[in-house]
């Protein structure tokens, strides 16, 4: 039948980069009007594969069929878009200067003789928008909206340029749980509307929402394509990893130390509202919360990030001055921040250097010369202890995958003498298996008798992996649970305490 014919097929793919095969001989098929959830670790291929399709990379061998067409040669992403696959990646290419319409229409605006046909324009971009149920005011400036609004006006300048293959990476990784209904509503929609949907995710308990069917790859090669309901959740597991994983969340008993770290009363700026809390040697202190809580806001003015108003910080018993992040890493103090590629990484230097840069002080003479045995030994425990994949140390960090990426923050800190590790969303955007890694790796620390802080959206990773919870509302802490009386009820309860900002009216 005409609508079980497939719009998009690639057979025998390979693609190579130097030192690496990313795809081996894999194969991919999409129909029209299904949802197809392609996934793996990081490093598999996903994003490698997706490129392929929507020509920003060229296969080295392999056939690709679309909409029933043989692709001879390189597929250009011009050509890719003009045939009707678009792709929306995980960090959003947005101009944000620009106003919603105006984006919607980049690249392929409308003109009237040697003008702009901005009237036109504007009521195409207000249909299309209505269209999609996108409540969006056409002229609005898209740096001021929301990312996830920057997300529908991704799709609708997709849906713009008549896109029937829409391929989402990532695409809820930084979105609230209002928002993700809200794009899984959105996805239905284009679904019924006949696009067909590659979402790439490690948000596995959202296929159950929206996927029809599931695509899985490992290391470069094609495992398996089935039906989402004939998978139970292990096998997905299981089969994107190669080996079962017994325990999603492998904490280890908390041994509690001595108090090591203390905040008393610190202000900065709107969201972050007297904030007093202790962190002991040897725990991992949880820290949960909606969106916009102030979670980021609160560490980055602990690490000197952020200019604060007001606050003690003691470590180990005595008052320490933190101004900026070069004191707070003197003192033992470290951040693994929510934003690895803006705040965490240099993506165009190597891995070793990203790896030497913030240890200069420790491998440098006296003289400011690099002993470089010292730096080759630093990074290749590193590389080692994370189990970091990379063709070479003098690969750039740009060309990791997202939790490859996300092990070298974290491993510029492992050769310094830290006493508090604080790890904000260290397992966003990261596929099953790295979580594990980067779970082990707080473990090894707490062991050591490290103190460690981890802030994170994702409710049963806060529960299966904190020995102790503290939730913050609207910039303040409202409320501290122990591992045991912790529950989602319990924690959302305090996650949503927020202040009674209308003083009552007498009379």
């Amino acid at each position: 039948m005409e609508d079980e014919a497939y719009i998009v097929e690639m057979e025998h793919i390979v693609k190579t980069f130097p030192g690496v095969r990313a795809l081996d001989d894999v194969q991919f098929h999409l129909k029209a009007g299904q949802v197809m959830a392609l996934l793996g670790e990081n490093g598999a291929g996903k994003s490698t594969l997706a490129k392929i399709l929507s020509g920003v990379y060229t296969r080295d061998s392999g056939t690709m069929r679309l909409f029933g067409k043989t692709i001879e040669g390189d597929l250009s992403p011009k050509q890719a878009q003009e045939m009707g696959v678009s792709i929306i990646h995980q960090e959003l290419n947005m101009c944000s200067h620009l106003t919603v319409c105006q984006n919607i229409f980049l690249g392929h605006e409308k003109t009237k003789g040697s003008l702009l046909d901005n009237r036109s324009m504007r009521k195409q971009a207000q249909e299309v928008l209505s269209s999609l149920e996108i409540d969006l005011d056409p002229d609005i400036q898209v740096g001021d909206l929301a990312v996830s609004k920057q997300q529908m006006v991704e799709i609708a300048k997709a849906l713009q340029s008549n896109a029937k293959v829409l391929i989402m990476d990532e695409p809820t990784s930084a979105l609230t749980s209002v928002e993700i209904e809200q794009l899984f509503h959105l996805i239905r929609g284009l679904q019924s509307k006949g696009v067909g949907i590659i979402y790439i995710s490690h948000r596995l308990e959202e296929l159950q929402h929206i996927v029809d069917v599931v695509t899985i790859m490992r290391d470069g090669k094609y495992i398996l394509e089935k039906p989402f309901k004939e998978l139970s959740m292990n096998q997905i597991i299981s089969n994107m990893v190669g080996r079962e994983i017994k325990e999603k969340f492998p904490r280890i008993p908390s041994h509690r130390g001595k108090k090591v770290f203390s905040v008393q009363d610190l202000c900065a700026g709107p969201l972050v509202k007297h904030i007093h809390f202790d962190v002991y040697a040897g725990e991992i202190l949880g820290v949960a919360g909606l969106m916009g809580a102030g979670r980021t806001e609160m560490t980055r003015a602990i690490f000197g990030a952020d200019p604060k108003e007001k606050g003690r910080i003691i470590l180990d018993g005595k008052e320490i001055a933190i101004s900026c992040p070069e004191d707070a890493i003197r003192h033992g103090l470290v951040l693994a921040p929510e934003d690895r590629k803006k705040d965490g990484l240099c993506v165009k230097l190597s891995v070793r250097e990203n790896i030497a840069l913030p240890n200069l002080d420790l491998l440098c003479s006296k003289a400011g010369i690099v002993n470089r045995k010292k730096e080759t030994e630093m990074v290749e425990k590193a590389i080692k202890d994370l189990k970091i994949k990379l063709s070479s140390t003098e690969a750039n960090a740009s060309s990791l995958s997202g939790g490859n990426q996300q092990k070298v923050v974290v491993g510029k800190w492992l050769a310094r003498n830290s006493k508090v590790v604080i790890f904000d969303e260290p397992t966003r955007g990261i596929d099953v298996a790295a979580k594990v890694e980067i779970y082990q790796l707080m473990n090894q620390l707490k062991e050591s008798g490290i103190a460690v802080m981890f802030i994170s959206s994702e409710m049963p990773e806060i529960l299966g992996f904190s020995d102790r919870i503290m939730v913050m509302c609207d910039g303040r802490i409202t409320g501290e649970l122990t591992r045991e009386e912790a529950t989602q009820e319990k924690i959302l309860e305090l996650a949503t305490q927020f202040e009674n900002k209308f003083e009552t009216q007498v009379g």
